[in-house]
């Protein structure tokens, strides 16, 4: 009775194996590229590129009908009353309720309006020695992520145009004692992007509310040009439902896509740079992590080839433009 058990299951579980197999034949699993295989694809590619404005359009109207980027990009009075119940997109029960502090803190509606020419500017390697610093502020809206360094050395790599830098509460309390002792050199340190807006997660994760109200108060407190915009979690949970359908598996998604998701939302063309989180470069030559120091990201935190990936399908289609060589002057053409 028992080897007559025994033989059922083995039956049972050799039928589901042949299932499984069966299925991946079918429907193979995805399988990421590997760095180099990335590398040979692009330089294959070349620089041809021309703009698709059906794939364009089709992706804003894929993003306003789920995600409102317009609307719902950063909190405002007009959109988060109070009483209004903001739910943290990074820790799903937990809340904030809008009250007459916050409130107060509040832009009155969105600031930013439709735009033309938009570059996303991220922080890899790939930047170094590339000279598209003037093509980046030739652009007529600029973001950029995490508040990246734009000093003398890097200007002719990446620019120094802004219009609107992130700022992650974890650079608060890592790189600014979370605002705890001296709030002046944060104050300083913001100075090289002029009358920008600054865009945190606030209403994310737990942890990020109290850093992100802190430096609100001390641009606030300070004679700033400066305008502080809190993340909507509303528009990061929608824009990370957008792109999970799409294939970016991960925690959360990089501050750089959601960028890129509000470009395509608002924008009638949209460049991105410094996106390429690869081991190596067009070159076959390692490359460091950001294009002002090697430290990497926490693992299985965010998926940064897979949004590469997805990234480069829009380049393909015309629907964005990632610029992952070197600029050549303006004379020589784009």
């Amino acid at each position: 009775m028992l080897v007559r058990c025994c033989r059922v299951k083995l039956s049972v579980w050799a039928a589901l194996c042949v299932l499984v197999l069966g299925w991946f034949y079918v429907f193979p699993a995805y399988r990421l590229p590997s760095d180099k295989e990335i590398v040979e694809e692009v330089l294959g590619l070349g620089e041809a590129w021309k703009k698709n404005q059906t794939g364009i359009d089709l992706y804003r109207n894929l993003l306003t009908e789920c995600c409102n980027p317009r609307w719902m990009f950063s909190v405002t009075k007009e959109n988060a009353p109070i009483g209004k119940v903001l739910w943290y997109d990074g820790e799903y029960y937990y809340s904030h309720t809008v009250n007459n502090e916050t409130y107060s803190i509040f832009v009155q509606t969105t600031p930013l309006k439709p735009l033309k020419k938009c570059a996303v500017v991220g922080n890899g390697g790939i930047l170094r020695h590339s000279k598209c610093g003037r093509d980046i502020d030739q652009a007529d809206f600029v973001m950029r992520c995490n508040l990246p360094p734009l000093t003398k050395e890097y200007l002719a790599d990446v620019g120094n145009k802004t219009h609107l830098v992130t700022a992650n509460p974890s650079i608060i309390e890592k790189r600014f004692q979370g605002l705890f002792w001296s709030r002046k050199a944060f104050v300083d340190y913001l100075k090289a992007y002029g009358s920008s807006f600054i865009y945190m997660p606030a209403f994310s994760m737990r942890p990020g509310t109290d850093p992100s109200l802190r430096a609100y108060y001390a641009i606030t407190d300070s004679p700033s040009n400066l305008t502080m915009l809190f993340a909507n979690p509303d528009f990061l949970r929608n824009v990370g439902k957008f792109w999970k359908a799409r294939g970016v598996h991960a925690m959360r998604l990089s501050t750089g896509l959601f960028l890129v998701s509000l470009a395509l939302g608002m924008c009638d063309e949209v460049t991105v740079y410094g996106f390429w989180p690869f081991s190596i470069g067009l070159d076959g030559q390692p490359i460091s992590h950001h294009y002002y120091d090697n430290i990497l990201p926490g693992k299985w935190f965010h998926a940064m080839p897979e949004e590469f990936v997805q990234l480069w399908h829009l380049h393909k289609s015309g629907t964005l433009r990632v610029k992952v060589g070197s600029c050549r002057p303006q004379s020589e053409g784009n």
